[in-house]
C-alpha cells in the first residue's frame, strides 16, 4: 500500500528567502522553538545540514502518532528548490510503514512571491492503518514558517 498527501501555501517573499529557511537546518530550528504544543525537541544527530544530516524530533507527549523519529535529508536540490527528508529510524517505520518521506519544493511564483508545496509519500505493509498519515503537521509548520517569513519581512521593510 502506498500513497500520497499534497499541500501548497503562498509566501508573500521571494522563493529564495523561502529556500534559505526550507532548505537548511532553519525550518527544524524554527519548528523546534516555536512549535512546542507539536513539538517538545528537535536535536541535530548527525551532519551541518547537507544531505546526511540526520535529526531526532521528539513530539509533544499526548500528540496522535509516534513518540519521536529521526530522519535523514535524502536530497538537497539548490538549483530547483527541493529538499526531501525520509524517516530511517522510530516512528512510522515502527508502525508498518517501509518508507515515509516529506518533500518541501518551494516554486516561484513572482519577484517577491513563493509557493511552498509540501508532499508526504508513504509505503506501507497491508496491516499498516495509514490513517495515521495527515497532512495537517506539515500544513502546520509551512503556516509557522509563513508568519515567521512575513515577520522578518516586515522588520527589513521597516528599516
Amino acid at each position: 500500500m502506498s500513497g500520497q498527501l499534497e499541500h501548497e501555501l503562498e509566501l508573500h517573499v521571494p522563493a529564495s528567502e523561502a529556500w534559505e529557511l526550507f532548505g537548511t537546518l532553519g525550518i527544524g530550528k524554527l519548528v523546534g522553538e516555536e512549535m512546542p504544543e507539536l513539538f517538545q525537541k528537535v536535536e541535530i544527530v548527525e551532519g551541518d545540514g547537507g544531505v546526511g544530516t540526520i535529526l531526532k524530533l521528539t513530539f509533544t507527549p499526548g500528540i496522535p502518532g509516534p513518540a519521536s523519529y529521526n530522519e535523514k535529508f535524502t536530497k538537497i536540490d539548490n538549483e530547483k528548490r527541493i529538499k526531501e527528508v525520509e524517516v530511517v529510524e522510530g516512528g512510522y517505520l515502527d508502525f508498518g510503514f517501509t518508507l515515509f518521506r516529506v518533500r518541501f519544493e518551494v516554486i516561484e511564483k513572482g519577484e517577491d512571491s513563493s509557493i511552498i508545496k509540501s508532499t508526504i509519500e508513504y509505503e506501507a505493509k497491508e496491516e499498516a492503518n495509514a490513517s495515521l498519515v495527515s497532512i495537517d503537521p506539515l500544513a502546520n509548520i509551512v503556516q509557522v514558517a509563513k508568519n515567521y517569513l512575513g515577520r522578518n519581512k516586515a522588520a527589513k521593510d521597516a528599516k
